[in-house]
Order: structure tokens, then C-alpha cells, then sequence
């Protein structure tokens, strides 16, 4: 019954995300944004453009330069995160490919340094006045259902163990439409329970932010406000001016 259970969960969540998300990327990538609103240094070339979307996603540059601490909370949580889910390609993979094998001890390392990034960014919400004035609630519960789903996965490596051949079945089961037995393992049902709701609220939440991040104008416009001048539709067809009446320079 609670394979079951946690099976229609599963898919459910799956679609919510999918579409959820997929929408959300439609909607970004057709508003138009005629205006430069770039963030100066901004760069001048397309080229330029995805170096700065490079160093932007890889390093969180902007964020280096505004806060050093911040910085170093959001970078040890985001890495450990990415570490930890590639970590768990081995429960959707037969044979588990290599190099999934190969980070498995880093896997289980960096589910602290991920604990550690989340537990720092929360702290400064909570012990910052500036942060914690314009925090709501679903900020608060945000970080705690991260800190929730870190925290029962630690648990599981190191602590309460669990059936994980069970749950590798499981996993490659609902892949195939093939419900198999989930193990009833409390720490484990309530760690799955979480995933789903991250699943679920995903779309809706402030973590819409990473694909938004690539459609942000402020980072990915080129500085060409100069080279190509938008002009409104409205501007267009406006009639010349009367003689006599000098033209404004642009420039």
C-alpha cells in the first residue's frame, strides 16, 4: 500500500515539475525585453555574454563581489547539492556508470558541506535585521525542507541504515511502470515525502531562480544600447517635425 502510495506521489510530483517548470521557461523566454537593463560592466559581444554567464553559474560572480560570506554559504550549499544528486544516479542506473561509482565517497562527504550551506544561509536570515525583516515565512520553511531532506539522507548514511537494494528496485521499477516493494523504513519514507513536496512546490517557489537565471536581461543583454536603439512602436509612426524645429542628437 505505501509503495503504492509513494509510486502515484512520484508521478504526480514528476508532471507537476515538468510542466511547472517548462511553463515557467516559456513565459520567460517569450516576454519581451526591448530595453537595455544590463548591470554594469556589462559586456558588449554575445561572445562576452556567455563568458559572463560562465563565471556567473560557475564561480556566482555578482554574489563574490556583493557578499564574501553569503558567497561562500550559497557555493558550499549549491555544489553539495549538485554532488549529492549525481550521487544518486546509481539508484536510476544499471549498471551504474563509472563515474557515478567514482564519487560516492565525495557524495557522502558533501551531503555536510551541503548541510553546513544551507544551515549558514538560514542562520542569516534569522540573525541578520536587514535579511530577516524582508524574509517571509516560505523562506523560513524553504530552507527547512532542504535542511530536512539533507538531514533524513544523512541520517540514512551514517546512522539508521536502509534496504538500498529495495529502494535501487524501487527507483528502477517506477522508472519501467513496475511498482515494486518499498522498504518501511521511517527515516526513508519520510525523506521521500520531502523530495516530493520539493518536487511539487519547485515551480512556484524562489527556486524557479535556477533556469530563470538564464533568461535574466540584467546578465544575459548584450551593452549594445548605443549600436541599436530601440524605438517604440507608438514612436514610429509619429509624424516629422515641422520645419524649423531642431532634431535631437542622439548619442
Amino acid at each position: 500500500m505505501i509503495s503504492t502510495v509513494f509510486a502515484v506521489l512520484f508521478y504526480l510530483a514528476t508532471i507537476l515539475l515538468v510542466v511547472g517548470v517548462g511553463m515557467k521557461v516559456m513565459k520567460y523566454a517569450r516576454t519581451p525585453v526591448p530595453l537595455k537593463i544590463v548591470v554594469s560592466p556589462a559586456p558588449r559581444t554575445k561572445r562576452g555574454v556567455v563568458l559572463r554567464m560562465f563565471r556567473e553559474v560557475i564561480f556566482f560572480e555578482s554574489l563574490f563581489k556583493s557578499n564574501k560570506w553569503i558567497w561562500i554559504f550559497a557555493y558550499l550549499f549549491h555544489w553539495g547539492m549538485l554532488i549529492v544528486l549525481l550521487r544518486h544516479l546509481r539508484y536510476f542506473t544499471e549498471p551504474v556508470w563509472w563515474w557515478v561509482e567514482l564519487m560516492q565517497p565525495l557524495g557522502k562527504l558533501m551531503a555536510f558541506v551541503m548541510l553546513a550551506g544551507l544551515l549558514g544561509l538560514w542562520a542569516r536570515r534569522i540573525f541578520q535585521e536587514r535579511i530577516r525583516y524582508i524574509s517571509n515565512p516560505s523562506d523560513h520553511l524553504m530552507l527547512a525542507l532542504l535542511v530536512g531532506i539533507a538531514g533524513t539522507g544523512t541520517l540514512m548514511t551514517y546512522v539508521t541504515r536502509t534496504d538500498v537494494i529495495m529502494v535501487k528496485s524501487y527507483m528502477l521499477g517506477l522508472l519501467r511502470f513496475d511498482i515494486r516493494e518499498l522498504p518501511l523504513d521511517p527515516i526513508l519514507l519520510s525523506h521521500l515525502g520531502l523530495v516530493v513536496i520539493l518536487m511539487i512546490i519547485f515551480p512556484i517557489s524562489k527556486l524557479i531562480h535556477a533556469p530563470g537565471l538564464f533568461f535574466a536581461p540584467s546578465r544575459t543583454q548584450v551593452d549594445n544600447a548605443r549600436e541599436k536603439r530601440h524605438i517604440s512602436k507608438w514612436a514610429r509612426n509619429l509624424p516629422p517635425l515641422p520645419e524649423g524645429i531642431p532634431k535631437k542628437k542622439e548619442g
